[in-house]
C-alpha cells in the first residue's frame, strides 16, 4: 500500500450506497427526478423573479440567489452520484474529490448565512414595517448577499484546504456518497480532534 500524503493515480472510492447494492437502480431514479425537479423549480423561481418587474423586493432578491445557490449546490454533488449509482464504479478522482469539496462547501457555508441574512429581511418586514424600505435599501440587500458569498469562499478556502493537507497514509476509502469535509476528516491518520471541533456533528 502506498504509504503517503497523496492519492494521484488512485482517486477516492466512494462506498455511499455499495453496501445496498439491490438498491442503487430505485436510490438513481429517485435522485435522477429530485434534480430535474430541483432545476426546473429553481430556474423557473429565477426567471419569475427576473421577469416579473413586481417581485424585485429584497425578499426576491434573496430568493434568486437562495435558488441559484440551491441549483449550483445539487449540481456539484448530484451527478457525480448518479454516475456512481448506475455501475459498480465508485471512485473520483483527486482533483475530483477535492474540486467538489471546495465547491460544495463554499456554496453550504454561503446558505446558511444567507439564511440567515434572509431571517434578518422578514424580521425587518414584520416588526419595522414603517422603516422596511430603508434599512432594506437595494444597495444594502446587495452589500448583505455579498457578504454571505464571500464568507462562503472565506469559509471553504480556510477548512478545505486544511482538510486536504492532512497526512492520509493511503486512506482511499470515503464512507460516503460525496468528498466533504468531516468524512476527508476521518482519513486522515494523525490526530484530528482540532480539526473536528468546528464539525461538533462528527460522532
Amino acid at each position: 500500500m502506498e504509504e503517503n500524503n497523496e492519492t494521484s493515480g488512485g482517486g477516492f472510492i466512494l462506498l455511499g450506497f455499495s453496501d445496498q447494492p439491490q438498491l442503487e437502480i430505485i436510490l438513481f431514479v429517485v435522485v435522477l427526478i429530485s434534480y430535474l425537479l430541483t432545476l426546473v423549480g429553481n430556474t423557473t423561481i429565477i426567471l419569475v423573479s427576473c421577469l416579473d418587474s413586481k417581485l424585485r423586493t429584497p425578499m426576491y432578491f434573496f430568493l434568486t440567489n437562495l435558488s441559484f445557490l440551491d441549483l449550483a449546490f445539487t449540481t456539484s454533488i448530484v451527478p457525480q452520484l448518479l454516475w456512481n449509482l448506475r455501475g459498480p464504479a465508485k471512485t473520483i478522482t483527486s482533483t475530483g474529490c477535492a474540486l467538489q469539496l471546495y465547491v460544495s462547501l463554499s456554496l453550504g457555508s454561503t446558505e446558511c448565512v444567507l439564511l440567515t441574512v434572509m431571517a434578518f429581511d422578514r424580521y425587518v418586514a414584520v416588526c419595522r414595517p414603517l422603516n422596511y424600505t430603508t434599512v432594506m435599501h437595494p444597495s444594502f440587500c446587495k452589500a448583505l448577499a455579498g457578504i454571505a458569498w464571500l464568507s462562503g469562499v472565506g469559509n471553504t478556502l480556510i477548512q478545505s484546504t486544511i482538510t486536504l493537507r492532512l497526512p492520509r497514509c493511503g486512506h482511499r476509502r470515503l464512507h460516503h456518497f460525496l468528498c466533504e469535509v468531516p468524512a476527508m476528516i476521518k482519513l486522515a491518520c494523525v490526530d484530528i480532534h482540532a480539526n473536528q471541533v468546528p464539525f461538533f456533528w462528527l460522532p
